[in-house]
């Protein structure tokens, strides 16, 4: 959302500093991540009213009738809005001022119209507008709802409305800091500093909330996957000393000591870990170049973290070698050379 902005004036009342052109959507929608724009402007109707009927009875005590909004053809989809009933006014009415209205839901249940087929209308003071629409849903101006909406055209010419109050923009999903700097310079570049711009945080907390559980739950999967790994890797050293045993009581026979045996032993469980992690880490960078372009994704691979990865399992590899080649270093030479025959 983009507005005018508005300074403190001598005597304590804010002054409005900028001004929002007509052609403000046609400027913003040609920025990267605008998606949809349109204007919106409160039309200050002072003593008049808005009725469904042409009499006017001053023995009825007086109501607050909905209020008036003049609008830009694309507001609606900006918005979020939804069509109930009718249609919504288009260029063509703006453009000849026509005397055209849609209704907010609310505002429509307030006048007693619920249809408009039989094209009813609305009396704004004592000009009557032909209601052709009536809309609902409005998730980012849910006051349109209670109100009467009529073309920015049409506005000017019956109301005198000098300018829009408030420009709405539909961006696409992250690009609101972009847009948030870009639209003032695109606006005005001499004066960007004169509007007000509320564009949605790049992260908001829900999201972060729900990343920060992400990674907690992914932190557990990997630490489980080390745990199995390593423990895979202590059983599969133990299965090779338990096949050799024979070996191990020839070597020691012949000079062999017992750190040599244990050195061996964990090297190879060193070897097997740092194998594991080089292809698992491998097989990650892989995934991320191929789904990548599939998902329209830009590839980031951090090289430091893939060769951290493969580290990572000789060090599970390292602690998961130390009890399997410990044990071979404490088998006597006969009682090896025995169980290798």
């Amino acid at each position: 959302m983009i507005e005018p902005g508005s300074t403190d004036g001598m005597n304590g009342s804010e002054r409005t500093t900028g001004r929002l052109p007509w052609d403000a959507p046609d400027r913003v929608s040609r920025l990267a991540g605008v998606e949809l724009a349109g204007l919106v402007s409160e039309v200050p109707l002072d003593a008049v009213t808005i009725t469904a009927v042409p009499v006017n009875d001053p023995s009825e005590p007086a109501t607050l009738g909905p209020s008036l909004m003049a609008t830009f053809p694309g507001l609606l989809d900006a918005v979020r809005g939804n069509i109930v009933t009718g249609w919504y006014f288009d260029t063509g009415h703006d453009a000849r001022a026509d005397r055209v209205a849609v209704l907010g839901s609310r505002a429509a249940e307030r006048l007693g119209i619920n249809r408009v087929d039989s094209q009813p209308f609305i009396f704004i003071g004592d000009s009557s507008y032909t209601v052709i629409g009536i809309i609902d849903g409005m998730e980012r101006r849910s006051d349109l709802l209670d109100a009467v909406v009529v073309p920015m055209g049409s506005a000017r010419a019956d109301f005198g409305l000098t300018g829009p109050d408030e420009l709405q923009i539909r961006i696409a999903l992250g690009a609101g800091k972009v847009v948030a700097e870009q639209a003032p310079l695109a606006l005005d570049p001499n004066a960007a500093q004169n509007f007000e711009v509320q564009a949605p945080s790049a992260r908001s907390g829900l999201r972060e909330n729900v990343q920060a559980d992400v990674n907690v739950i992914s932190l557990i999967l990997g630490v489980l996957a080390l745990v199995a790994g390593g423990l895979g890797i202590a059983n599969v050293t133990l299965l090779s000393v338990m096949e050799r045993v024979g070996e191990i009581g020839l070597r020691r026979a012949l000079g062999a000591t017992k750190r040599n045996i244990s050195s061996q032993f964990m090297v190879e469980s060193v070897v097997i870990g740092l194998l594991g992690g080089l292809i698992g880490a491998a097989l990650g960078v892989f995934a991320v170049v191929i789904v990548s372009p599939i998902q329209q994704w830009a590839p980031v691979v951090d090289p430091w973290l893939a060769a951290g990865s493969a580290l990572l399992g000789a060090v599970v590899g390292l602690a998961a070698g130390v009890y399997p080649a410990l044990k071979p270093s404490n088998i006597e030479p006969i009682v090896a050379l025995r169980g290798g025959n």
